[in-house]
């Protein structure tokens, strides 16, 4: 059944429909129909501030109308789901049900072993009450504990486990009055999973992280970080842990360093398979293709720099040069190169690290980041004496690296001289391709970006945005892509560049010779159908 239709029936039997937007935004009532028994019986329970919401596909089933009413206590108001929409936010539940199967278990076996008795029920989980566990693989293992029956480890196992299963690429592990915050930053975005009660739970959910890092758990006065691996569907994925002391406790972020995720086993990393407009990859290609100089990469974290040069070391890569790079850590594995891990605790810092490489004979160097004067000072002077340097360095955009650089006190005339182009670039959510519609843009939105009715009318035609389904979990969006601006430096840009002059005047020399902002670049993909305003507003700044 489409939506035009069940709005139809709605409309003819006097059952309004409910949306997907609407259905995820009510509160589900799972401790009065749990989540097991709404899948079998294909209905649900909500709550609408005071009103008690039932939702169906099927307006027709009188049966399973009272069955529901029944076990909500009183009268509900009633509302039609079309059968795609309800199975969408069924599939969404269930996955956040999953993952919080741990964090039950957790308190349940905390309560029985401060009660030494039989492990009881107490409802702790307010968004998971009455729902079943769900069966886990038995991959997953944490540093040898998989066997491990304790509720902690069954609590992390879980959160690990189903983060890896949802593609994200953060954990947080928030600590409140209450308990626990679990929450996931799935294509960029945090979603918040749910929560569990008691504070004991979150103090021992932090230790267990720390016992796998080796981190000092009678500490919690100050930030600690460390890192573990643990083995999912086979294949090892590391983890790096921050542990941050609050006024309620500690918080914990787990940055997840999967591999596969950026290409899968036996195929190549290349920079089209990272969504790249063609006329960028011309541009970054012609740049990578120079003998020597020095390329930059920034951004914020989590906008995919270090693959991108992982892209573009893959592609010049032809067992004619000695590569060497300096990471911290390792994120992917490129045969044929050289590549060394940072280990600060054994005195191996990108600084030292690289003074090291330039003994080795390399002819490209990749800096996985540039975060203090001394790295920055030996990799100009690297990219000067006929070395290709590439490296990743924190700003906003292309023009604020000649800033960072002058602050880590690096000579501009040094700077311009070595460096041969800079590109920032971005990630933004597209469209999810299964539940995508035609839209007109909103006035919100041509607000936020300073769009006209007009302009919107002849260049925002083919907007599309996604009404959200099972494949993106309602969300609407499935997926990422890349967009850039890059800048070229000539003669031109070197001069202004080293005579420190007006930003404007630099910005619009480098327009001038064709630079396109990170803006219009996601405009671009907006206007193509592959993402929204929304999303465009939502990562670019106007420039």
């Amino acid at each position: 059944m489409n939506a035009p239709l069940a709005t139809t029936i709605g409309e003819d039997i006097d059952f309004p429909v409910l949306s997907l937007y609407r259905l995820h935004r009510l509160q589900p009532l799972f401790e009065r129909v749990p989540l097991a028994q709404a899948r079998a019986r294909r209905c649900a329970l909500l709550r609408d501030g005071r009103q008690l919401v039932g939702v169906s596909d099927d307006p027709f089933d009188a049966d399973r109308q009272r069955w529901l009413e029944a076990r909500a206590g009183r009268p509900v108001e009633w509302y039609l789901a079309t059968p795609e929409d309800l199975t969408a936010w069924l599939d969404r539940q269930t996955a956040t049900a999953s993952a919080l199967a741990g964090i039950a278990a957790a308190k349940v076996g905390a309560k029985a072993a401060n009660s030494g008795g039989r492990p009881t029920v107490d409802g702790g989980v307010a968004p998971v009450s009455g729902v079943e566990t769900t069966p886990r693989d038995e991959d997953i293992a944490l540093a040898g504990a998989q066997h491990d029956e304790s509720p902690v480890v069954r609590l992390v196992t879980s959160t690990l486990h189903d983060a890896l299963r949802l593609g994200a690429s953060d954990i947080h592990l928030e600590a409140t009055p209450q308990g626990l915050v679990v929450r996931y930053r799935i294509d960029g975005v945090l979603e918040r999973i749910g929560e569990a009660a008691g504070r004991d739970t979150a103090e021992q959910a932090i230790s267990r992280l720390k016992v796998l890092a080796e981190l000092d758990i009678a500490e919690r006065r100050v930030p600690q970080d460390g890192r573990f691996a643990v083995r999912f569907a086979g294949r090892r994925v590391d983890l790096r842990l921050s542990i941050m002391p609050s006024i309620h406790g500690e918080d914990a972020v787990l940055r997840i360093l999967d591999k596969r995720r950026l290409v899968a086993d036996g195929e190549t990393l290349n920079l089209e398979r990272l969504g790249f407009a063609a006329d960028d990859l011309a541009r970054m290609r012609e740049l990578a293709a120079q003998p020597y100089g020095m390329l930059l990469v920034t951004g914020p974290t989590g906008s995919g720099k270090t693959t991108t040069l992982y892209g573009v070391l893959s592609e010049i890569h032809d067992g004619r040069d000695k590569i060497v790079t300096i990471e911290d850590p390792v994120e992917y594995e490129l045969p044929g190169v050289l590549q060394i891990p940072v280990n600060e605790r054994k005195g191996l810092t990108f600084a030292r690290g690289l003074r090291s490489i330039l003994r080795h004979d390399p002819d490209k160097i990749m800096i996985g980041e540039i975060r203090d004067a001394e790295t920055a000072e030996i990799a100009v002077q690297s990219a000067l004496t006929g070395h290709l340097v590439l490296s990743t360095v924190h700003a906003n955009n292309v023009f604020d690296v000649f800033n960072r650089f002058a602050h880590l006190g690096i000579d501009p005339y040094a700077l311009t001289s070595a460096l041969g182009g800079v590109w920032a670039q971005r990630l933004l959510r597209t469209v999810c391709p299964h539940c995508a519609e035609a839209v007109a843009p909103s006035s919100r939105a041509l607000a936020a970006l300073r769009l006209s009715p007009e302009t919107a009318r002849v260049e925002l035609a083919g907007l599309r945005q996604g009404k959200g389904c099972g494949e993106c979990r309602g969300t609407g969006y499935r997926g990422r892509r890349a967009v850039a601006e890059i800048l070229a430096l000539d003669d031109r840009l070197r001069a202004l560049i080293a005579q420190r002059a007006p930003l404007a005047e630099i910005k619009a020399e480098a327009r001038r010779q064709g630079m396109r902002s990170l803006r219009d670049a996601a405009l671009q993909l907006a206007r193509a159908g592959q993402t929204t305003l929304e999303e465009v507003a939502r990562v670019t700044l106007q420039t």
